[in-house]
């Protein structure tokens, strides 16, 4: 499956939300910064969003097999190949670009070939029309943590993190605000979370389709009403979405760049930001539950934001953290460490 981006690759390449699917850069030339050292805070890697990579190929036009910068580690190919990550270059990205934003998403494969070894375009032809839609998969299941693990930094206030698929940066913004993060799988039950006596619980940005994340949504249900206060990110908020009664469905195109516009309903004001998601709440199916639609999107007006009519919490779509990418939203942490549960 093939999605589009532009954001810096490192992150991109490491961002679980793109699990299953097969990445295509349109930016011209890629790999010139090559690939940052693999130095950790809190148990965490400063420079990507997960301990490796997730896309399942890399499509670019132009590869730098020669990078130059000051922190770079190793060339992108190199890192690719350490990792067992196929790409292919000198394709017109652009213009497989074009055919994706009139097609809309679509199964595609990558096959690496010998030196010596010429493609049966034929047999590859007949093997993409059989390519599972990852959609159909639990891709959350294949990034989530195993184990509960404990980042400290010796914080007043301790949150969880219902781990989907979170970026490393979501977990960095809530360090540099002093707080201590626990991480746990997504199918962690709500009495298992409410053991840590957490201030508030975080659902992650994650990969595919958030039907499959049954437990994750009827963990979510129960928080909310123990009145625990809730935040959801991207995935997090069709998650929060559909443990209060409401609908998603999957979007033909998809939100995935650093520009797309949110509209805050309340005060008129737009806001940019980063976004990767290929799912949404439902507007009418929201209208008959506990949430409301607080910010939608300026371009294609899908709901962008939900949050509770009486209780604490709330979601949305983009990424505050954006890094890179616009930092217009990051005020959204502090709205949410100072929601007040019950």
């Amino acid at each position: 499956m093939f999605s589009t981006s532009m954001v810096g690759y490192p992150e991109a390449l490491t961002d679980a939300s793109y699990k299953g699917q097969i990445l295509t850069l349109t930016y011209p030339l890629v790999g010139n910064y090559g690939v940052p050292p693999r130095d950790s805070e809190n148990g965490v890697l400063r420079y990507f969003e997960s301990d490796s990579i997730k896309v399942n190929g890399l499509i670019i036009y132009e590869l730098c097999r020669s990078p130059s910068h000051w922190a770079s580690y190793e060339s992108l190919d190199e890192w690719l190949a350490s990792e067992g990550v196929p790409g292919i270059y000198g394709i017109d990205t652009r213009r497989l670009v074009k055919k994706l934003r009139v097609k809309g998403v679509m199964r595609g494969t990558l096959k690496v070939c010998e030196e010596d070894e010429e493609p049966d375009l034929e047999k590859l032809l007949k093997e993409v029309k059989s390519v599972r839609d990852p959609n159909s998969m639990d891709l959350v299941a294949e990034v989530t943590i195993r184990e509960p693990m404990f980042h400290g930094v010796r914080g007043g206030k301790k949150v969880v993190v219902i781990d989907c698929g979170v970026k490393y940066g979501i977990l960095r913004s809530l360090f540099r605000r002093g707080i201590d993060v626990i991480r746990v799988p997504y199918d962690f039950s709500s009495k298992e979370i409410v053991e840590y006596k957490p201030y508030g619980v975080v659902i992650s940005n994650g990969p595919g389709d958030p039907k499959k994340c049954v437990k994750t949504a009827t963990c979510v249900k129960e928080l909310v009403d123990e009145g625990v206060p809730i935040m959801g990110i991207c995935l997090g908020t069709q998650i929060l979405t559909l443990s209060m009664g409401g609908d998603t469905y999957k979007l033909r195109y998809g939100h995935r760049s650093q520009n797309q516009p949110a509209l805050d309903l309340e005060t008129g004001r737009c806001y940019i930001t980063t976004q990767n998601h290929g799912f949404a709440a439902d507007p009418d199916s929201i209208k008959e539950t506990d949430l409301q639609v607080w910010f939608i999107n300026a371009n294609d007006s899908t709901v962008e934001a939900v949050k509770h009519r009486h209780g604490p919490a709330f979601g949305f779509q983009w990424h505050p953290e954006a890094e890179p990418g616009p930092l217009d939203t990051e005020f959204l942490f502090d709205e949410f460490l100072k929601l007040e549960g019950r």
